[in-house]
């Protein structure tokens, strides 16, 4: 076990060192403005990246505005059970995602798809109609990366061989993002004036 503990510590820490951590910087950027602007920000993902997602969104509607009182108009598109069997069952699972786009979605807002391969079909549709739509695209994978790695705009490629540190940078990115969001939103708000 102490072996496997330090040959996942030490994948971990090289993903941690790929250039595709500097494209954090363009991601929290773009939050920012998003929170700035009333933008929607939706994430989506498969099996644990699904449940990333759903993480994330909550990190960004509370975590980012825990200093301000106010985050970012986020939503988890892997939240519902209920629109996500009516929408596989009726249209096909390719299309749980970008069907939601479709009805939710306006220009300008963003789109985060998470996958470790980037070849998944739901989220492939999902970053083609946001584009279509004039969102802004931002994908965090794993592997190859995928047609995905195509497909976004900004595309934080993380070439790792490893579901679970795929996963695991899913959540580090955001975990990043959230912290500065949390310090560049209190930055934004003005001090109430002591009469």
């Amino acid at each position: 076990m102490e072996s496997h503990i330090r040959s996942y510590a030490t994948k971990l820490q090289q993903a941690l060192e790929l250039d595709a951590m500097k494209l954090i910087e363009p991601l929290g950027l773009a939050l920012l403005s998003a929170w700035k602007n009333k933008k929607n920000v939706y994430l989506c993902g498969n099996g644990g990246s699904a449940g990333n997602a759903v993480h994330l969104a909550n990190d960004l509607i509370y975590g980012t505005g825990m200093k301000v009182g106010s985050g970012i108009r986020a939503e988890a598109l892997s939240a519902n059970p209920a629109v996500l069997t009516c929408l596989a069952n009726d249209l096909g699972y390719d299309e749980i995602y970008a069907q939601q786009l479709k009805v939710k979605g306006n220009p300008g807002d963003i789109l985060i798809a998470l996958s470790g391969s980037g070849n998944s079909a739901n989220i492939v549709k999902a970053l083609d109609v946001a584009n279509q739509m004039g969102m802004k695209t931002f994908a965090i994978l794993g592997y190859s990366g995928g047609i995905c790695k195509e497909l976004a705009h900004v595309p934080l490629h993380f070439p790792v061989d490893d579901m679970q540190i795929a996963e695991d940078i899913q959540l580090i990115v955001g975990h990043i993002c959230m912290q500065w969001l949390c310090e560049e939103t209190a930055k934004e708000v003005k001090p109430m004036a002591v009469k």
